[in-house]
């Protein structure tokens, strides 16, 4: 674990109080890591590729089979017995 002796303004140490609140954490340091951690979720999600997005557009153009209710599937596909 590293140490660091940081200066915050008033502001900051008003939202760090907050925080250490809301989530009964034991002191400061905590609440900056849980600040960090909800940030690093907000911000460094994963995101989707062009790919991804280009190829789900063809997927919603294309045709589309309407399947019915649960017996119209099972005759379709041949499930019946």
């Amino acid at each position: 674990m590293v140490k660091a002796l940081v200066e915050i303004s008033d502001d900051a140490n008003k939202m760090l109080m907050i925080v250490k609140a809301e989530y009964g954490l034991k002191d400061k340091s905590q609440a900056i890591d849980k600040m960090a951690e909800d940030y690093r979720e907000l911000v460094f999600k994963p995101r989707v590729k062009a790919s991804y997005l280009k190829r789900l557009d063809k997927i919603q153009k294309g045709r589309t089979i309407k399947v019915g209710g649960v017996e119209d599937f099972d005759r379709r596909y041949g499930l019946k017995k």
